[in-house]
Formats: C-alpha cells, structure tokens, sequence
C-alpha cells in the first residue's frame, strides 16, 4: 500500500464559530487515522503508533490524536471504506479535498 500525504492539507481543526472549544483534528485527520485502523485490523492505541510513523516517514510534523479523541470522534464520523484486494498495490491518498483509495476495483 502506498500512502501519500499532501502536506498543505487542514490537519488541524479549524474554528467554526461557535461557542466552545475548537476540535484540535480535522475530520480528515480523523477519518485517515481511523481508515488506517480498518485497513490493518489494528486497536486505537496501535493506530495512534502506525499514524504516528507514516507521519515521521513523510516528514510531515504533525501531532497524532490520542487515543480519547479518536474514540469519541469514530463514534460520529461515518467511515465508508470500498475493499477489494488490488494486484497492482493500494494507493491512499490524502489531501486538502479528503481522503481517496486508488487501485484495481476504486
């Protein structure tokens, strides 16, 4: 699978006015940590690991959510991932419009 981070993308949550705190992570941010969770199989805490890597190895310096923000925020986030396995790889690709899966079958 291959992964590709458009560095100029809204990570961080942004104000939207009303009352109360801010979200500190896009929903981007949170759909791509919880689609790497589904990918893989993986726990929340596990996730927050792999995220964390694929951040440092795109050189990408970005806070990763924790494990309570990603626990409350996959309850509200509809996470609709199409699967079929690819013979030519998996490409995931994430930028300033979301999140999008290319491949054989996408």
């Amino acid at each position: 699978m291959l992964v590709w981070i458009d560095k100029e993308m809204a990570w961080n949550g942004v104000p939207t006015g009303k009352h109360g705190r801010s979200k500190t992570y896009s929903d981007a941010a949170i759909q791509f940590c919880l689609m790497i969770k589904n990918l893989y199989g993986l726990g929340l805490r596990q996730t927050i690991g792999m995220v964390k890597s694929l951040l440092e190895l795109a050189n990408v310096d970005w806070s990763v959510p924790d494990f309570s923000t990603l626990s409350k925020r996959q309850k509200s986030l509809i996470v609709n991932i199409p699967y079929r396995s690819p013979s030519n790889g998996l490409h995931l690709l994430l930028d300033s419009t979301g999140i999008k899966m290319l491949g054989e079958g996408f």
